[in-house]
């Protein structure tokens, strides 16, 4: 395998805290990386140093000569012109290729991409939204075809039809020679995509091979190996400082290296950084409203010659968790604020149930006063706040939020997206509140977050809707869904994602599925022939062990890849072991399709079987 960058022990600090402690990565062809973390950490920061734009305050970074590497950030710009596409010629700099031919060939590569992408090359730059400019910075990087992408936060403020055909361009373009870096809190996004895990935890990079799913077993393990290490860490340093502490009898038989040795750990206990904490999230759900929050009737709602609902009959009951799905510019807002009663249909009609304590999460987050400290926008007035009758000093709430007692005084102006998108949480969680209305919630979230805001609203008593194009937050949090399926028509489904995705029929409107998805949802196709034959047979009965052999090779090859001493190896065998995990994970999702298959066709028959005859 060939090596495109690597860091050694490279240092970077912001403030108190190294972002980088001596930290060492590799990155290699063919490899598709995922960079996670908490937020704060440092994720962005590294992205920006292994592309070049910043530089390490030590340590060495060494790039592959003649490397290209394309960086899209979190917040991509658009010079002034007249046209998206000139912004991104001029950005891209692609009128100052000299040779023509190969001039000719990018600006149609850059045309293809902002189609792929969905996105009108004659728009103005500044009338695009923030998925509009996140999509043509995507089509720009991908046209360039560099050799290494890095991608900071791709998904955000995309919708799930451009999320799949950027899923779908990674998995097909970046394989072989060319190599992928991402930071993103999209778990499903991670685990279609991602070779390999990197984490940065309190300067430290670790490598996890494998896909998101893959890096959460492993880590779960590592976490509760380091508590075990740091519990008998504390228990000797506590012993020897009682040791140096039992007076004129201890001293006279004191072992100067011993005493040395103290030292040093006090050094090291110092020096170590614990995990950042956890939000602590609950929510007050106020008073009980009504069994009925909402009933619309045949309600309808156009703009000019856009229908955005027609003829939609939806009731929303108490404790419902709804999801709303769609692509940008659907309507799902809108359809909100008509359930909500905040906007008059054009027919049909509204009625609210009784009760309603109604708190909303603004995705762009117009809720928040600029000027206005932290704290002030969670008790303006007042230290103290009162949640679910229980009064909680200002400090004390935003500390369970991860914002430190300094920060409290900030202006919400100088707050980066992560840390508004938890200030508004707090304002939201501060509210009694039997209707909660989240947009697009999980924006800037660290996986960490994510995860135990999925939880909160899980075991949330009160009623919830909720905008979201994160599907696995989708699956794990709502009951049903409403979904458009064009010409303002909408649909109501059982379950999360998957189940819509499952379920829709095929002329509503759909999502691109990633190759991913297209393998985990694909149905057996039904055999004209309807009893297993006994070869078949055969075949079913044997499939759990060799199933139960290949995932053990499998499991004893990542253990191995897991290892610090690993990439000690020659690049042929680390290529070889790549290439035999790719095809055991290959022969394994084949012989799971097959079982489906055969087990699939069993049932039919036995079905078959059971049906009383009837001429």
């Amino acid at each position: 395998m060939t090596t495109l960058v690597t860091l050694q022990a490279a240092e970077l600090a912001f403030g108190d805290l190294p972002l980088l402690d001596k930290a060492n990565l590799v990155i290699q062809d063919g490899e598709r990386i995922g960079l996670i973390g908490r937020n704060g950490t440092g994720k962005s920061s590294l992205l920006r140093i292994v592309a070049g734009v910043d530089k390490l305050d030590d340590g060495v970074r060494n790039v592959m000569d003649g490397l290209k590497i394309a960086y899209v950030s979190q917040e991509p710009y658009l010079p002034e012109r007249d046209t998206i596409f000139d912004s991104l010629v001029s950005r891209g700099r692609l009128d100052e290729i000299a040779d023509e031919r190969e001039k000719w060939q990018m600006l149609a590569r850059l045309d293809e991409y902002l189609h792929r992408f969905q996105m009108q090359g004659d728009q103005r730059p500044e009338t695009a939204s923030g998925g509009e400019r996140k999509r043509a910075a995507l089509a720009l990087a991908f046209a360039m075809q560099p050799d290494l992408l890095l991608l900071d936060e791709p998904t955000n403020h995309l919708d799930i039809d451009a999320i799949l055909t950027l899923e779908n361009l990674v998995c097909t373009e970046y394989k072989g020679a060319k190599s992928l870096m991402v930071i993103t809190h999209d778990r499903a996004f991670l685990d279609a995509v991602s070779t390999r895990i990197i984490e940065l935890d309190r300067g430290i990079l670790r490598s996890f091979p494998g896909n998101f799913a893959q890096y959460e077993s492993r880590k779960e393990e590592q976490l509760q190996a380091e508590e075990v290490a740091n519990r008998k860490f504390d228990k000797f340093w506590s012993q020897e400082e009682a040791w140096i502490r039992k007076g004129i009898e201890a001293r006279r038989t004191r072992n100067e290296g011993r005493v040395r040795r103290l030292e040093r750990l006090r050094q090291e206990r110092a020096a170590r950084r614990e995990r950042i904490g956890q939000l602590n999230l609950n929510i007050d759900a106020g008073m009980k409203s009504g069994k009925i929050v909402a009933e619309l009737e045949k309600v309808s709602l156009s703009f000019g010659d856009k229908i955005i609902v027609k003829d939609l009959d939806f009731r929303l009951l108490r404790g419902d968790r709804l999801g709303l799905i769609g692509h940008n510019g659907v309507g799902k807002s809108t359809l909100i604020s008509l359930i909500l009663g905040k906007r008059q249909p054009d027919s049909g009609s509204v009625k609210l149930g009784t009760n309603l304590q109604i708190a909303y999460f603004d995705q762009l987050r117009e809720q928040l006063d600029p000027n206005k400290t932290v704290a002030e926008t969670i008790s303006p007035g007042s230290e103290w706040i009162e949640i679910g009758g229980v009064k909680k000093h200002v400090m004390a709430y935003l500390s369970d939020f991860l914002f430190p007692p300094r920060r409290a005084n900030s202006p919400v102006a100088n707050l980066s997206g992560g840390e508004r998108n938890r200030l508004l949480l707090a304002r939201l969680f501060a509210l009694p509140a039997n209707l909660l209305v989240l947009d697009e919630p999980t924006n800037d979230l660290d996986i960490d977050s994510l995860e135990l805001l999925e939880q909160t609203l899980q075991t949330y008593p009160g009623t919830l809707i909720l905008v979201s194009h994160d599907r696995r937050f989708l699956d794990n949090v709502v009951t049903e869904v409403l979904a458009p399926e064009g010409n303002g028509k909408w649909r109501e489904y059982v379950g999360g994602y998957s189940d819509w995705l499952a379920y829709r029929p095929k002329t509503a409107e759909p999502p691109k599925e990633s190759n991913a998805e297209k393998t985990s949802n694909k149905k057996p196709r039904a055999s004209n022939k309807v009893k297993l034959t006994f070869k078949e047979s055969k075949e079913l009965s044997e499939l759990p062990d060799r199933l139960t052999n290949l995932e053990g090779e499998r499991d004893a090859l990542l253990k191995d890849m897991s290892t610090p001493e690993y990439f000690q190896k020659s690049s042929e065998a680390l290529r070889a072991d790549a290439e035999h995990l790719q095809q055991l994970q290959d022969d394994i999702e084949k012989l799971y399709a097959r079982w489906d298959e055969l087990e699939a066709k069993k049932a039919l028959s036995e079905k078959k079987d059971n049906t009383p005859f009837s001429p």
